[in-house]
Protein backbone atom coordinates (compact mmCIF):
# COMPACT_ATOMS: atom_id res chain seq x y z
CA UNK A 1 0.00 0.00 0.00
CA UNK A 2 1.43 3.39 -1.14
CA UNK A 3 -0.48 5.96 1.39
CA UNK A 4 0.54 10.03 0.92
CA UNK A 5 -0.33 12.36 3.91
CA UNK A 6 -0.28 16.16 3.54
CA UNK A 7 -2.16 18.55 6.09
CA UNK A 8 -2.64 22.39 6.49
CA UNK A 9 -3.82 23.08 2.85
CA UNK A 10 -5.41 26.18 3.87
CA UNK A 11 -6.99 26.28 1.26
CA UNK A 12 -3.96 27.25 -1.18
CA UNK A 13 -5.64 25.76 -4.07
CA UNK A 14 -2.30 25.64 -5.98
CA UNK A 15 -1.82 22.34 -3.33
CA UNK A 16 -4.77 21.17 -3.86
CA UNK A 17 -4.18 21.14 -7.50
CA UNK A 18 -0.78 19.48 -7.08
CA UNK A 19 -2.15 16.77 -4.49
CA UNK A 20 -4.78 16.12 -7.63
CA UNK A 21 -2.24 15.74 -10.05
CA UNK A 22 -0.16 13.25 -7.93
CA UNK A 23 -3.30 11.35 -6.01
CA UNK A 24 -3.44 8.49 -8.92
CA UNK A 25 0.22 7.16 -7.88
CA UNK A 26 -1.32 6.18 -4.19
CA UNK A 27 -3.67 3.81 -3.12
CA UNK A 28 -4.80 6.13 -0.59
CA UNK A 29 -4.66 10.13 0.36
CA UNK A 30 -4.66 11.52 3.56
CA UNK A 31 -5.70 15.37 4.05
CA UNK A 32 -5.02 15.45 7.80
CA UNK A 33 -7.18 18.45 8.71
CA UNK A 34 -7.13 22.14 8.29
CA UNK A 35 -8.60 22.28 4.57
CA UNK A 36 -10.44 25.76 5.11
CA UNK A 37 -8.06 29.35 6.37
CA UNK A 38 -9.64 31.38 8.89
CA UNK A 39 -7.99 34.19 7.94
CA UNK A 40 -8.78 33.97 4.02
CA UNK A 41 -10.73 37.01 2.56
CA UNK A 42 -12.69 34.24 0.82
CA UNK A 43 -15.65 33.29 3.01
CA UNK A 44 -15.92 30.41 4.66
CA UNK A 45 -19.25 28.70 3.15
CA UNK A 46 -17.53 29.73 -0.15
CA UNK A 47 -13.78 27.60 0.85
CA UNK A 48 -15.98 24.89 1.58
CA UNK A 49 -17.78 24.76 -1.64
CA UNK A 50 -14.42 24.82 -3.37
CA UNK A 51 -12.97 22.58 -1.21
CA UNK A 52 -15.58 20.29 -1.13
CA UNK A 53 -15.49 19.96 -5.41
CA UNK A 54 -11.85 19.58 -4.74
CA UNK A 55 -12.18 16.85 -2.30
CA UNK A 56 -14.41 14.51 -4.94
CA UNK A 57 -12.42 15.13 -7.60
CA UNK A 58 -9.52 13.22 -5.22
CA UNK A 59 -12.32 10.41 -4.62
CA UNK A 60 -12.92 9.76 -7.67
CA UNK A 61 -8.85 9.25 -8.86
CA UNK A 62 -8.03 6.89 -4.97
CA UNK A 63 -9.33 5.84 -1.84
CA UNK A 64 -9.72 9.32 -0.16
CA UNK A 65 -9.79 10.02 4.07
CA UNK A 66 -10.41 13.25 5.27
CA UNK A 67 -10.22 14.45 8.82
CA UNK A 68 -11.00 18.32 10.33
CA UNK A 69 -8.35 20.51 11.85
CA UNK A 70 -8.98 23.94 14.29
CA UNK A 71 -9.75 25.78 10.74
CA UNK A 72 -12.30 23.74 10.08
CA UNK A 73 -14.74 24.28 13.08
CA UNK A 74 -17.63 26.30 11.48
CA UNK A 75 -20.23 26.34 14.56
CA UNK A 76 -21.59 24.43 17.41
CA UNK A 77 -22.34 20.78 17.80
CA UNK A 78 -25.70 19.62 19.79
CA UNK A 79 -23.77 19.79 22.92
CA UNK A 80 -22.43 23.70 22.30
CA UNK A 81 -18.74 22.54 21.21
CA UNK A 82 -17.20 23.59 17.97
CA UNK A 83 -17.42 21.53 14.94
CA UNK A 84 -16.55 21.20 11.34
CA UNK A 85 -20.17 20.74 10.62
CA UNK A 86 -19.36 20.72 6.64
CA UNK A 87 -17.89 17.78 7.38
CA UNK A 88 -21.33 15.67 7.22
CA UNK A 89 -21.37 16.50 3.12
CA UNK A 90 -17.91 15.40 2.89
CA UNK A 91 -19.25 12.04 4.04
CA UNK A 92 -22.35 12.45 2.09
CA UNK A 93 -20.44 12.13 -0.61
CA UNK A 94 -18.81 9.17 -0.08
CA UNK A 95 -15.47 10.26 1.59
CA UNK A 96 -14.04 8.78 5.23
CA UNK A 97 -13.92 11.32 7.63
CA UNK A 98 -14.55 12.29 11.21
CA UNK A 99 -15.39 9.95 13.17
CA UNK A 100 -15.55 6.73 10.69
CA UNK A 101 -13.39 4.12 10.58
CA UNK A 102 -12.30 1.91 7.58
CA UNK A 103 -10.78 -1.09 6.36
CA UNK A 104 -8.31 -1.98 3.70
CA UNK A 105 -6.57 -5.29 3.52
CA UNK A 106 -5.01 -5.70 6.82
CA UNK A 107 -5.02 -2.09 7.81
CA UNK A 108 -7.62 -0.48 9.91
CA UNK A 109 -7.61 3.25 9.65
CA UNK A 110 -9.40 5.21 12.67
CA UNK A 111 -10.18 8.94 11.55
CA UNK A 112 -10.44 11.38 14.56
CA UNK A 113 -12.29 14.59 14.63
CA UNK A 114 -10.60 17.85 16.15
CA UNK A 115 -12.59 17.96 18.85
CA UNK A 116 -13.04 21.40 21.25
CA UNK A 117 -14.69 20.45 24.31
CA UNK A 118 -15.20 17.31 27.24
CA UNK A 119 -18.01 16.03 25.07
CA UNK A 120 -15.88 15.60 21.88
CA UNK A 121 -12.68 14.22 23.75
CA UNK A 122 -14.78 11.54 25.09
CA UNK A 123 -15.95 10.15 21.55
CA UNK A 124 -12.63 10.09 20.70
CA UNK A 125 -11.54 8.27 23.12
CA UNK A 126 -14.43 5.90 22.68
CA UNK A 127 -13.47 5.58 19.44
CA UNK A 128 -10.49 4.24 19.87
CA UNK A 129 -11.59 2.27 22.50
CA UNK A 130 -14.17 0.73 20.32
CA UNK A 131 -11.15 0.33 17.35
CA UNK A 132 -8.75 -1.05 19.90
CA UNK A 133 -11.00 -4.27 20.14
CA UNK A 134 -11.30 -5.31 16.45
CA UNK A 135 -7.60 -4.36 15.41
CA UNK A 136 -6.48 -5.82 12.67
CA UNK A 137 -2.71 -6.51 11.36
CA UNK A 138 -1.67 -2.46 11.33
CA UNK A 139 -3.50 -0.10 13.31
CA UNK A 140 -3.73 4.03 11.44
CA UNK A 141 -4.55 6.90 13.17
CA UNK A 142 -5.13 10.30 11.43
CA UNK A 143 -5.56 12.70 14.36
CA UNK A 144 -4.53 16.71 13.22
CA UNK A 145 -2.15 17.27 16.04
CA UNK A 146 0.34 15.70 16.82
CA UNK A 147 1.37 14.49 20.64
CA UNK A 148 3.40 16.70 23.16
CA UNK A 149 7.07 16.16 23.80
CA UNK A 150 7.52 14.42 20.12
CA UNK A 151 9.51 16.22 17.91
CA UNK A 152 6.65 16.40 15.34
CA UNK A 153 5.68 18.79 17.73
CA UNK A 154 8.54 21.00 18.45
CA UNK A 155 8.18 24.98 16.85
CA UNK A 156 11.88 25.46 17.18
CA UNK A 157 10.78 27.20 20.48
CA UNK A 158 8.45 24.71 22.77
CA UNK A 159 6.37 21.66 21.76
CA UNK A 160 2.98 22.40 20.78
CA UNK A 161 1.36 19.20 20.94
CA UNK A 162 -1.37 17.52 22.35
CA UNK A 163 -0.97 15.77 25.69
CA UNK A 164 -4.32 13.81 25.30
CA UNK A 165 -3.01 12.26 22.18
CA UNK A 166 0.29 11.49 23.70
CA UNK A 167 -1.79 9.45 26.52
CA UNK A 168 -3.80 7.76 23.91
CA UNK A 169 -1.17 6.69 21.89
CA UNK A 170 1.15 4.91 25.06
CA UNK A 171 -2.14 3.73 26.15
CA UNK A 172 -3.15 1.86 22.82
CA UNK A 173 0.09 1.85 20.80
CA UNK A 174 -0.92 2.07 17.36
CA UNK A 175 1.24 1.28 14.60
CA UNK A 176 1.07 4.99 12.91
CA UNK A 177 -0.42 7.96 13.65
CA UNK A 178 -1.05 10.78 10.29
CA UNK A 179 -0.79 14.03 11.63
CA UNK A 180 -0.21 17.80 11.13
CA UNK A 181 -1.25 21.39 13.14
CA UNK A 182 2.10 22.19 13.90
CA UNK A 183 3.72 23.66 10.52
CA UNK A 184 7.55 24.39 11.97
CA UNK A 185 8.92 20.89 12.65
CA UNK A 186 10.36 19.50 9.55
CA UNK A 187 12.17 22.75 9.77
CA UNK A 188 13.76 23.20 13.39
CA UNK A 189 16.46 21.87 14.53
CA UNK A 190 15.21 19.42 16.82
CA UNK A 191 12.29 18.67 15.57
CA UNK A 192 10.99 16.57 12.79
CA UNK A 193 8.26 15.19 10.07
CA UNK A 194 9.03 11.63 12.35
CA UNK A 195 8.88 10.26 15.32
CA UNK A 196 9.14 6.42 17.29
CA UNK A 197 8.09 6.07 20.37
CA UNK A 198 9.60 4.01 22.90
CA UNK A 199 8.12 0.71 23.99
CA UNK A 200 7.50 -3.15 23.39
CA UNK A 201 5.00 -1.72 20.87
CA UNK A 202 6.20 1.62 19.58
CA UNK A 203 4.62 3.94 17.29
CA UNK A 204 5.58 5.66 14.46
CA UNK A 205 4.42 9.69 14.52
CA UNK A 206 4.42 11.98 10.96
CA UNK A 207 3.59 15.09 10.65
CA UNK A 208 5.05 16.56 7.07
CA UNK A 209 5.07 20.40 8.49
CA UNK A 210 3.91 23.19 5.90
CA UNK A 211 5.82 25.04 3.27
CA UNK A 212 4.23 28.15 0.69
CA UNK A 213 3.99 27.87 -2.75
CA UNK A 214 2.71 25.66 -5.34
CA UNK A 215 3.92 22.02 -3.59
CA UNK A 216 2.86 21.20 -0.28
CA UNK A 217 5.08 19.30 2.30
CA UNK A 218 3.83 15.47 2.46
CA UNK A 219 5.04 12.04 3.34
CA UNK A 220 4.81 9.31 1.32
CA UNK A 221 4.30 5.86 3.16
CA UNK A 222 5.12 2.74 1.08
CA UNK A 223 3.54 0.24 3.80
CA UNK A 224 4.80 -2.57 1.38
CA UNK A 225 8.55 -1.93 1.07
CA UNK A 226 8.38 -0.48 4.60
CA UNK A 227 9.88 3.15 3.79
CA UNK A 228 8.66 6.76 4.54
CA UNK A 229 9.52 9.76 2.50
CA UNK A 230 9.31 13.52 3.33
CA UNK A 231 9.15 15.50 0.19
CA UNK A 232 9.76 19.23 0.60
CA UNK A 233 11.88 22.73 -1.29
CA UNK A 234 14.40 21.42 1.41
CA UNK A 235 14.60 18.13 -0.55
CA UNK A 236 13.59 14.46 0.14
CA UNK A 237 14.49 12.09 3.49
CA UNK A 238 14.21 8.55 3.87
CA UNK A 239 13.29 6.29 6.67
CA UNK A 240 12.92 2.69 6.75
CA UNK A 241 9.91 1.58 8.94
CA UNK A 242 11.42 -0.53 11.52
CA UNK A 243 9.23 -3.75 12.38
CA UNK A 244 7.68 -3.63 15.37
Amino acid sequence: MRLLLVSDLHYTLRQFDFVVDIAPDFDVVVIAGDHLDISSAVELDAQIVVVGKYLEVLRDATSLIVSSGNHDLTGEDPHGERAALWMSETRAAGIPTDGDTIELGDTMITICPWWDGPIGREAVEAQLVRDATRRPARWIWVYHWPPTGSPTSWTGTKHYGDPDLAGWVERFAPDIVLTGHVHEPPFKPGGSWWDRTEGAAPSWIFNPGRQIGPMPTRIELDLDAGTATWRSLMGDEMIELAPR
